[in-house]
């Protein structure tokens, strides 16, 4: 099975880009997952998007190809960011690569509330793309004071619960993924 991630944040030790290394490590034996880099994407651009730069062409390609995506999103005033949104509208033009893909969504912030606010609203964009979510209740991977959980040293999620709670949604993707 290969998945990809699109994480939301483009620092290399953002919590959501080691929660995604995280399910990486730990399912190295379930699936190949690829984290891809949104950094390199242009700013949409709807004059484009009949001849799109390369980058967005392979970005593209590989979303199509994989059997499912994760989208792991930090919360940013109360959204999901910018980079992510961009993304997003590039996957949703022309031929629409994300149509009836498995989408398990994630998130990690430093505040009480996790990021419920912006996975709301990824939420919301994905109904609109059409891609197959699990049911948000039982499912929600909303990391909330990860600077707790995360040892700062090795950058691994450590907290034995939310890793318990990783897997169990991690396995229910792949069932859906298996559909």
């Amino acid at each position: 099975m290969n998945l990809v991630a699109i994480v939301g944040s483009l620092r290399d030790g953002s919590y959501n880009r080691l929660l995604a290394k995280t399910i990486q490590e730990r399912n190295h034996d379930n699936f190949n997952l690829e984290i891809l880099d949104i950094g390199v994407l242009p700013h949409y651009n709807q004059d484009e998007e009949l001849n799109p730069p390369e980058s967005v062409i392979q970005f593209k390609k590989k979303v199509k190809e994989a059997d499912g995506v994760l989208i792991i999103t930090p919360e940013y005033n109360w959204s999901i960011p910018g980079v992510l949104k961009n993304a997003l509208d590039w996957l949703s033009r022309v031929d629409k690569v994300l149509i009836g893909k498995p989408v398990m969504t994630a998130g990690a912030a430093t505040g009480i509330m996790g990021t419920i606010r912006a996975q709301l609203q990824l939420r919301q964009i994905l109904a609109a793309l059409q891609v197959k979510l699990l049911p948000p209740a039982g499912n929600e991977i909303l990391i909330s004071q990860a600077q707790t959980k995360f040892d700062p040293e090795t950058g691994k999620l450590t907290d034995e619960a939310t890793l318990a709670f990783l897997d169990t949604v991690t396995e229910r993707f792949m069932e859906l993924v298996k559909e």
